[in-house]
C-alpha cells in the first residue's frame, strides 16, 4: 500500500510502498478516508519533538471505514464508519484502568511511535476505534481526533465552568475548536489572540473577541477589556515562550493557564507576583482521553462544534503536497486545517 513517511529528521517526507499490516485477533484494519495534517507533524519532521523509530508513517488524525476485523472483535463490523483514538495502549495498567491511558507505560501514539494514517490503510486495536456518526464527514471526524479533542481536554483540565472567561492564544485548528467548545461549556467571554488577520476574522465569526498580537499587547488589551481582572482560563496553543508568558500574565485571581503547544524552549515566571499571590495555576495538558470522544462527537453531531470553516483544504496522499502543507504550518500560514484524502 502507499504511505507517506518520515525517513530522517529535518528531511522532506517520502512516498513509499509498504506492506499491509496483518490483522491480529483483537485488531481492526481501517481503510483511511481522511487524515488530518497537524502542526505536531511539522514538529516531528523538524525533530523538535522526536518521532520514531524511523522510517515511520506520520498521521494521527484519522477517520475511515472498517475493512477487516480480528476474530475476537465483536463491537465492529466491516463497512462501519469510524474514527481513531490515536493512542495504542495495554488497557490493563493502573493508568488505563483509571481512564488516564495517555500515561500507559507501553502506550504508543500513531504517527509518532508507530505507523499512522498518512497511508491507505491503518491497523489499530479495536479498543482504540470509535464509531463515527453519519452526520459527521470523514474529514471532520479525522480533525476531531486531535485538533478538537486536544482543545476539549485542555478546557476540561482548566476546569472551565459556566460564566467564566477564556483567552485562547493561537487561532489555528485547535484554537477554532477551543472557541466553539468554550461557548458550549458556557464561557461568558472569549478572547482569541493571534497575528494572522484571516484567522482572527474567523475567530470573531465564531463569537470570540479578536486581539491582533502583531499590533497590540494582548495582555494589556485583555486587562483593559476585563476591567483589570484578567481571565479565568488561558489556553496556550502555539508553543512559543512569548505566548506562554502572555497566557500566565493574562490570568485573574485563581486563574488557570493550560499549556498545550509543543515547544523545546522555556519561559520566565515570577512566582509571587504571577502565581502565588493570585493562587493561579500553570497546568500541563497532554493528548486527550478515549472517554472524552463520545461527548465531543455528540457536540459535533449537534453542530455545537462546526468544522465546516476549520477544515479549509484537502490534498492527495502524495509527499510533495503534504510537505507543502507542513511548510505552511511552520510559517503559521492562513489555512486552519488541511486533511489528506487518499
Amino acid at each position: 500500500m502507499k504511505a507517506v513517511r518520515l525517513v530522517a529528521e529535518g528531511r522532506l517526507l517520502q512516498t513509499q510502498e509498504i506492506r499491509v499490516p496483518s490483522v491480529g485477533q483483537s485488531d481492526v484494519l481501517v481503510r483511511v478516508k481522511a487524515a488530518g495534517v497537524c502542526h505536531s507533524d511539522a514538529h516531528y519532521r523538524a525533530g523538535v519533538s522526536p518521532a520514531g523509530p524511523l522510517p515511520i508513517t506520520l498521521g494521527h488524525e484519522v477517520a475511515g471505514v472498517v475493512e477487516q476485523v480480528g476474530s475476537r472483535v465483536r463491537s465492529l463490523r466491516v463497512g462501519d464508519r469510524v474514527c481513531v483514538h490515536y493512542l495504542v495502549t495495554c488497557g490493563d495498567c493502573k493508568y488505563c484502568s483509571r481512564g488516564n491511558e495517555q500515561f500507559c507505560p507501553s502506550g504508543q501514539m500513531i504517527g509518532k511511535h508507530r505507523d499512522g494514517g498518512y497511508a491507505e490503510e491503518l491497523l489499530m486495536p479495536a479498543r482504540s476505534i470509535v464509531p463515527l456518526p453519519d452526520e459527521i464527514s470523514f474529514e471532520h471526524g479525522a480533525v476531531l481526533m486531535c485538533s478538537s479533542s486536544t482543545s476539549f481536554h485542555a478546557l476540561r483540565k482548566g476546569r472551565l465552568t459556566e460564566g467564566e472567561t477564556v483567552a485562547i492564544f493561537g487561532a489555528g485548528g485547535l484554537g477554532m475548536s477551543a472557541i466553539q467548545l468554550a461557548k458550549a461549556f458556557g464561557a461568558s467571554r472569549i478572547y482569541a489572540v493571534d497575528i494572522n488577520r484571516k484567522k482572527l476574522e474567523l475567530a470573531e465569526r465564531f463569537g470570540a473577541i479578536p486581539l491582533d498580537a502583531a499590533k497590540i499587547d494582548p495582555v494589556s488589551a485583555i486587562r483593559q477589556l476585563s476591567q483589570g481582572k484578567g481571565v479565568d482560563v488561558a489556553l496556550e496553543l502555539v508553543g512559543l515562550p512569548q505566548t506562554a508568558r502572555q497566557a500566565v500574565l493574562s490570568l485573574a485571581n485563581l486563574g488557570r493557564a493550560v499549556m498545550v503547544g509543543l515547544t523545546d524552549k522555556s519561559f520566565e515566571v515570577y512566582p509571587y507576583a504571577e502565581i502565588l499571590g493570585k493562587e493561579a495555576e500553570i497546568i500541563g495538558s497532554s493528548d486527550h482521553l478515549l472517554s472524552e470522544l463520545p461527548q465531543l462527537l455528540d457536540l459535533a453531531r449537534q453542530k455545537k462544534l462546526d468544522l465546516s470553516e476549520i477544515v479549509t483544504d484537502a490534498v492527495p496522499l502524495e509527499a510533495d503536497a503534504i510537505n507543502a502543507v507542513l511548510d505552511e504550518l511552520e510559517q503559521f500560514g492562513d489555512n486552519v486545517r488541511t486533511v489528506i484524502t487518499p
